[in-house]
């Protein structure tokens, strides 16, 4: 049986887990009578509620007598980090691209990366259906995108398909026949070839392998997954690990050995060179690791990965209402937890405060550390987080520079004007602009991630749900100065207690209330939204004033606009430096940093407001 590993490049939403399914289905991995989930490579339950992928994830497909190993690639560059340590693990890539769409800057992110590997790429224009495609503009897009990405002769000369991955088929030709997916099977299998290191004189070496994904199993324990660069490995073979100074970190055995077979792993007494395994039986080895027989002295090089650009502040929820919801409330526990996910994710960098009290976490954006915080809410952690910050370096002349981003915004051309004018507000260059049909103009600005933060939410309302943002890291470069951030105050609660629904209903003349009646609220709580821009302390606890003399118009009955809910991401795109969101199982909070007034004050001058 031939082997070929691959990896699946797209967008978000450009359906390259659909078009998994698709492969899952016509290779013969299900039964006729077995029910099959959608979107079955996004287990994850924060994937599935989101509908995006976001963890790197192996699968495998036999069609004849090949075995195809397949890697699910996440399509938010702020995942990024998942899909530029496993590109070492394939030898081609399948980039996937909507008819209507073309390529987008996460798609470019990612192919960037795969063409400086030298892998070779297969492009499919999927949902070929859509009513608004534009196959032939895409395909010269996608050419486009190639050579600037200095992409080579044999690079250049990619075969393309045209396909559906929701309805099972790929073709040639666009108005070729529609069958199934044998097409695009075939064509992985002529274009791409087996894997150099399948040969006699490799396999006979030492064994080698590259750590690449790192997963944990309640019954195994620490599980590796990788490439076998050299040699071959059995079931209980003596292994040890190198980091990437080549010392030795453990040894040990080769307890288990799987191989992937659709969703499963599958355990085999023995693997080769070029095989995609997972080893189980080490307690220290962790990603960019090089696992190997002992005799091996010299380590396997790991794909660099682009630096954090994105820290959030993580503390211990210190709030009056801390310790009613979670079960992991201290320090340690929190420092437990973000050292084993900076173990598995390289994307993440820790680092611990003088106090031991709160920890810096530096990513790649507000997804990924949103996603982070999202999964520790959900095992039963309380958190406070702070406002996100970017991560500044210096130049070689010593002047401070700051994170840039591609922003690349879709939207109708009556919206397109306010869009423009709040981007230059956030000191966004506008690269481009064009009409993409069907009224919607596409605009590219080059914007410091400083000032994007927060403003997706004040996009949507500018272009009334219509607009479709997507951004992408560029590149460092000079820092452009102050930037003003939210123009609003806040309410703030004055007291302790249950809100009652007579003080809020006469607190909607002073802004937008974000919290329900009989919501516990507690002193220096954020209740609202101030619609002037200085903040406002206000009693949400003061009952009605009841009296045995009646009148018109004493009882009238309250009615309470619906407040307005913030989800995670929202709340810490919201927030100020001198505020933090207090994370709970089951609540979200806004609050102050300093909950007593007198103690905010003393901070603001100390600040120099």
């Amino acid at each position: 049986m031939t082997l070929r590993n691959i990896a699946i490049i797209a967008h978000v939403d450009h359906g390259k887990t659909t078009l998994v399914d698709g492969m899952f289905k016509q290779s013969g991995m299900y039964r006729e009578n077995e029910t099959v989930e959608e979107l079955a490579m996004d287990s994850n339950e924060i994937e599935k509620e989101r509908g995006i992928t976001i963890f790197a994830k192996c699968t495998a497909v036999d069609w004849g007598d090949h075995r195809i190993n397949i890697v699910d690639t996440p399509g938010h560059a702020d995942f990024g980090g998942e899909v530029e340590r496993i590109l070492s693990m394939v030898d081609g890539v399948i980039l996937l691209v909507d008819s209507a769409e073309g390529p987008m800057p996460q798609t470019k992110f990612v192919t960037g990366k795969a063409l400086a590997l030298g892998l070779r790429p297969i492009v499919v224009i999927n949902k070929i259906d859509k009513a608004d495609r534009r196959p032939e503009e895409v395909h010269d897009e996608v050419f486009d995108l190639f050579v600037s990405l200095e992409a080579n002769d044999d690079q250049l000369d990619f075969p393309m398909l045209y396909a559906s991955g929701r309805d099972g088929w790929a073709s040639h030709d666009l108005d070729g026949p529609r069958d199934n997916l044998d097409p695009l099977f075939q064509t992985l299998i002529d274009h791409f070839e087996k894997p150099a290191m399948r040969t006699k004189e490799i396999i006979s070496e030492p064994f080698t392998m590259l750590s690449t994904l790192l997963d944990r199993d309640n019954f195994m324990g620490r599980v590796i997954t990788g490439r076998i660069q050299t040699g071959k490995i059995k079931i209980n073979d003596p292994i040890k690990v190198l980091n990437q100074s080549g010392e030795v970190v453990e040894t040990g055995r080769a307890t288990k050995l799987m191989s992937f077979e659709g969703l499963e792993r599958l355990p085999v007494d023995e693997a080769l060179a070029g095989d995609i395994i997972a080893i189980a039986g080490l307690k220290i080895g962790t990603v960019a690791d090089t696992i190997c027989a002992p005799e091996v002295t010299e380590a396997l090089q790991a794909q660099p990965i682009d630096p954090p650009t994105l820290s959030m502040r993580f503390s211990v929820n210190d709030s009056p209402l801390a310790g009613r919801e979670g079960t992991k409330v201290t320090s340690r526990m929190i420092r437990d937890r973000l050292e084993r996910e900076s173990e598995g994710n390289v994307a993440i960098k820790i680092t611990e405060s003088e106090g031991k009290d709160s920890f810096e976490v530096a990513g790649r954006g507000e997804l990924q550390l949103g996603v982070l915080i999202e999964t520790m809410r959900r095992e039963g952690f309380e958190l406070s987080i702070s406002r996100p910050r970017v991560i500044y370096h210096e130049d070689e002349n010593g002047a401070r520079t700051e994170p840039y981003e591609e922003v690349v915004i879709d939207v109708d051309e009556e919206y397109s004007g306010v869009v423009v004018e709040k981007m230059a507000e956030r000191k966004a260059e506008m690269t481009d602009m064009r009409a993409s049909g069907a009224g919607k103009t596409r605009i590219t600005f080059l914007a410091p991630s400083r000032g994007l933060i927060g403003y997706h939410g004040e996009f949507l309302t500018d272009t009334r749900g219509t607009g479709i943002m997507n951004r992408t890291y560029d590149s460092y470069g000079p820092y452009k100065g102050p930037i003003q951030g939210r123009r609003v105050g806040v309410l703030i609660s004055m007291g302790m207690g249950k809100a009652v629904a007579y003080a809020l209903w006469g607190l909607e003349d002073r802004g937008v209330i974000m919290t329900h009646p009989q919501e516990e609220v507690y002193e220096g709580m954020i209740i609202g939204e101030h619609a002037r821009a200085n903040d406002l302390d206000v009693n949400v606890l003061k009952g009605k004033q009841l009296t045995n003399i009646r009148a018109s118009g004493k009882d009238d009955a309250i009615k309470l606009t619906p407040p307005r809910k913030l989800s995670l991401e929202q709340a810490i795109a919201y927030i100020q430096d001198d505020e933090l969101v207090e994370v709970t199982p089951k609540s979200l909070r806004l609050r102050k940093r300093f909950l007593i007034p007198h103690e905010r004050k003393k901070a603001a001058r100390a600040a120099g407001k």
